[in-house]
């Protein structure tokens, strides 16, 4: 009797992208190669607007190709920001201290920036614990911040990174942890454990899990 090979788990293509600061060509440009590339989901790792401003474009592009969109806030929009998008547009979720499964990955986030606001290392941390609990059983995940963490290579700016966040990289070992902020670091790619930390700011990455 031959006995049935489990069917492999088929992976899942993500671009991803921050610091948008509403440009509307870049996105329609992105949507455009999600498109050609079968993207099957889009994460924009915060700074949609520019300080709350240009909120027109910035969804919509991709959600015509039939791409899932999931976003956290950055330092340059509020919370409310967010959540307008998310309930303007669907197939869109904000997982700003929250958490959504795509087939058999999770996902969840934490948005805005130490220093930008009021947002403090302890509150960063427990939002991301908080998403992540939400996870249980669930093998293959990806964290999303808008920050990058303390002693990433994108201090060269000058900007310190999170302790919050390299606290939930250690603790939590997602595949890949995306972050932005810091423009000029967009492309580096770190490890920390088995995560994959990649820094996208305005230069689009394009990966699968």
């Amino acid at each position: 009797m031959q006995t049935q090979k489990k069917p492999e788990n088929k992976k899942i293509k993500i671009l991803a992208i921050g610091d948008i600061h509403g440009d509307s060509t870049l996105v329609k440009n992105l949507a455009d190669r999600a498109e050609k590339e079968n993207v099957d989901l889009v994460i924009l790792a915060g700074d949609l607007t520019m300080a709350d401003q240009s909120t027109k474009g910035i969804i919509g592009p991709f959600l015509a190709k039939k791409k899932k969109v999931f976003i956290v806030h950055g330092n340059h929009e509020s919370i409310a920001t967010t959540d307008f998008l998310t309930e303007v547009y669907t197939d869109t979720k904000n997982i700003h201290g929250y958490s959504t499964i795509h087939k058999d990955i999770g996902i969840f986030g934490a948005g805005g920036a130490i220093g930008f606001g009021t947002t403090s290392e302890k509150e960063i941390f427990d939002l991301l614990k908080k998403g992540n609990s939400y996870l249980k059983g669930i093998d293959k995940k990806i964290m999303v911040t808008h920050m990058h963490h303390a002693g990433s290579k994108a201090e060269f700016s000058g900007f310190k990174g999170s302790k919050g966040i390299k606290e939930a990289i250690e603790k939590f070992q997602p595949d890949f942890a995306i972050s932005a902020h810091i423009h000029e670091a967009g492309g580096l790619i770190e490890k920390i454990g088995k995560t994959t930390i990649i820094n996208v700011a305005r230069n689009a990455a394009i990966f699968e899990i």
